[in-house]
């Protein structure tokens, strides 16, 4: 049996893993990011659709031409341009010519490619492919030494590093990727919007982005809907390259017989899959999540036709809209990430303008080169046709030194001063075109050339000229993709964000009646309808009864506790009455050794008055004390051995505060301050104990006071016990229940 070879021993072959691990992943980080993920500023492709678009191109599959298969197009990709994946990049081939993935669609496809649905397309054998007009524009003189172009993976052919994009594609189609440690995201525009800002800043070359969103409000996506979004919001994302957009589906009432009506849903957000929507939809209604909603149906055929049956009539569709964008995709938020590759090697975040601004350089500099290229060639056309008229005006001695010399072109360059190229044309001269009519075209094209070629020279050595030639480009794209054409015309609208920001938890919650119990222990659970007093509630064996609260599912529950907080709970997420419930503390986080001093219905606009053992209180409205949190909202402060111990609603004009001494002191109400957090003011002195509970009660009405068989007792002569806040009182009226609480369930006058 053979031995493995030891490892080679030496410092020279140690490695240090840190530094071999960071070089290796930067490696990979960079090729992810330049070669993958981050489209281009100027062109706005990644690498993978490139190379689609230039294979296209090679194969000749302009607009004007016939489809080749699908499977023809990326075999070209793979084997000349991009070594990866073959269904990577059919998907990438797919995407573009997917009309409900992007704006403007740079491939033309003939068969399957899928639909807004979700459903994949055909394998790449049975689709056909060619360019579109739009395609056309970005690759719209790469052969004219406009772009550089670099060697392939394998060194055999040549790519272009990248197009000369005539067409504003980066913003216009926009773009999504995941590189490392960074990522893109773009929603598509409107063409002929951003032609419009691209005139704009070239007229204006310091405008600032806040003036170019009049021109470019927002995004135009493929799909429609109606983007929800302040102007302010708008102008902050593009002018830092940061934000976001809210799309909502575009709906409309449709009336039917006896009053009745029904939704009708024809546009839903960009990138949403329509099955999958009407799949979550179905799950909610199942669920009774949605009780306004009676049926959803699906009708769409070549347009998109949901339609959403409410329960009734009486139904608010505002409300029934505004639960299902709270519950569903159809209201989602696209963000913005103009996280680009600039000059196609900086990766970096780009405002609206910045974009714009790179866009026309790259087109500058492809009018450069366009025109340096064509110069070029006019140079070796004149040279050429400069030699013809020579030819001509020497006829007889031309024809006798091709006859007679055995080098003629070497005799026609020594005998009329001829360049090589020259001489090298008027020997590859057909017969034909000794004719007299072909001197007079040569004459003719000589003249055009040369005007052209003085037309060119001025063009180069004028910037402002330049500017004129570019702006003149984007005029005639806009008027190909104008807003009066139908792929031009905007299709995503704009709403202001919605006022209605409240939405009725019935929208949401199927409302029902629910009897809550919570016993002594704080073990909680809900009992469906409203239970009677003489309804027979289990509890766990030691434990007992000490709130039984009637509610709804639409109800909040606020629980106060001794540590001062504030907890509230929905009534639709309690556990359900089988069993004994569930322990509060799983609900919420409640400190260990704490317990419940109230449990409630939330009624908003009340307000409550809290007190504290030590006899301090103040009244807080209870709006400010929900919190939908689980570790609650600290309201009143206790320090020490100190804790809550009181909490009822305000009612009346008088406060009566009972000491565990049995002292019973009465005061007005407006000595109380209204705070929303805090120690509050005295309420009653103590020299023995603290307080044992509090009252607050119209003064003319009476004291009314309950003993342990709920029994109620009314006192009407308090004179005596009447003072101001901070005092001690006195012993209570004859008559009085034996110990110190007033009695009656929660907020009784």
């Amino acid at each position: 049996m053979s031995k493995l070879a030891p490892p080679p021993e030496g410092p020279e072959h140690i490695i240090n893993l840190r530094e071999a691990l960071e070089e290796r992943y930067l490696a990979y980080a960079l090729s992810t990011i330049m070669h993958r993920a981050l489209p281009d500023v100027r062109d706005g492709l990644k690498p993978v659709h490139r190379r689609v678009l230039y294979a296209m191109r090679q194969l000749k599959l302009d607009p004007g031409s016939g489809f080749k298969k699908s499977a023809r197009v990326v075999g070209d990709v793979i084997g000349k341009y991009h070594p990866h994946g073959d269904q990577s990049v059919y998907d990438a081939l797919v995407r573009l010519a997917q009309d409900f993935s992007v704006r403007y669609q740079l491939v033309d496809g003939q068969g399957n490619f899928g639909n807004v649905d979700g459903d994949g397309a055909a394998a790449m054998r049975y689709t056909e492919a060619r360019l579109t007009d739009v395609a056309a524009l970005l690759l719209d003189g790469i052969d004219e030494d406009t772009v550089d172009f670099r060697e392939t993976y394998d060194g055999s052919e040549k790519e272009p590093v990248v197009l000369p994009g005539a067409f504003p594609n980066l913003l216009a189609n926009g773009s999504a990727g995941i590189a490392v440690g960074m990522a893109t995201s773009i929603p598509p525009h409107n063409a002929a919007e951003l032609c419009d800002a691209a005139l704009y800043l070239i007229k204006h070359p310091n405008a600032r982005t806040e003036k170019l969103i009049e021109f470019v409000p927002g995004p135009d996506f493929p799909t429609g809907g109606i983007i929800v979004e302040s102007r302010e919001s708008i102008a902050e994302a593009y002018a830092t390259g940061r934000g976001g957009f809210r799309v909502r589906a575009r709906w409309e009432i449709e009336e039917l017989p006896r009053g009745m009506w029904q939704i009708i849903v024809t546009e839903i957000p960009y990138q949403v899959q329509k099955s999958k929507l009407i799949e979550k939809l179905a799950e909610l209604l199942m669920a009774k999540k949605l009780p306004l909603l009676e049926d959803v149906r699906d009708e769409s055929a070549e347009e998109i036709r949901v339609v959403l049956v409410p329960k009734s009539k009486a139904v608010e569709a505002d409300h029934l809209m505004e639960s299902l964008f709270r519950a569903t995709e159809l209201e989602t938020r696209f963000p913005l990430n103009m996280n680009v590759l600039s000059a196609g090697q900086v990766p970096g975040v780009m405002s609206l303008r910045d974009v714009l601004k790179a866009w026309l350089d790259h087109r500058q500099v492809v009018l450069q080169r366009r025109s340096a290229f064509r110069l070029d060639k006019i140079a070796k056309r004149l040279e050429a046709l400069e030699g013809y008229l020579i030819a001509y005006l020497n006829l007889d001695e031309v024809i006798r030194i091709i006859r007679e010399e055995d080098e003629p072109k070497l005799e026609l360059m020594k005998a009329f001063k001829l360049s090589d190229n020259q001489a090298e044309a008027i020997l590859n001269m057909r017969l034909r075109s000794l004719r007299k009519l072909e001197e007079m075209e040569i004459r003719t094209e000589h003249k055009e050339l040369s005007a052209e070629q003085k037309a060119l020279k001025t063009l180069l050595k004028s910037e402002d000229a330049q500017w004129a030639r570019i702006a003149d480009e984007i005029k005639d794209v806009r008027a190909t993709f104008g807003p009066k054409t139908e792929l031009g015309r905007r299709r995503s609208t704009f709403s202001n964000p919605p006022a209605m920001t409240y939405v009725p938890p019935e929208a949401i919650i199927e409302r029902e009646p629910i009897t809550v119990v919570c016993s002594a222990k704080g073990w909680i659970r809900s009992m469906k309808g409203h239970v009677g007093p003489d309804t027979e509630i289990k509890y766990k064996e030691g434990d007992n009864e000490r709130f039984v609260i009637h509610a709804e599912t639409t109800d909040k529950l606020i629980l106060f506790a001794t540590d001062g907080r504030f907890f509230t709970l929905t009534a639709d997420k309690l556990p359900g009455g089988r069993g004994h419930g569930e322990p509060l503390r799983l609900l919420i986080d409640m400190e260990e050794g704490r317990e419940i001093v109230a449990l409630f219905v939330h009624q908003p606009g009340r307000k409550l008055l809290v007190a504290s053992h030590e006899g301090n209180g103040f009244v807080v409205p209870e709006d400010e004390v929900v919190a939908m949190r689980r570790a609650g909202k600290q309201v009143l402060n206790v320090s020490g051995t100190d804790e809550a111990v009181a909490c009822v609603v305000v009612k009346g004009d008088h406060v009566a505060a009972m000491g565990e001494n049995r002292k019973l002191l009465i005061f007005p109400l407006a000595e109380v301050n209204e705070m929303t957090r805090g120690k509050g003011v005295r309420l009653q002195k103590y020299k023995d104990g603290g307080l044992g509970d509090i009252k607050c009660f119209h003064l003319k009405e009476g004291l009314t006071v309950y003993d342990r068989s709920a029994r109620a007792r009314l006192f009407t002569d308090l004179k005596e016990w009447l003072g101001q806040r901070a005092q001690a009182g006195r012993l209570p009226p004859k008559g009085y229940p034996s110990g110190y609480k007033f009695g009656g369930d929660f907020g009784a006058a």
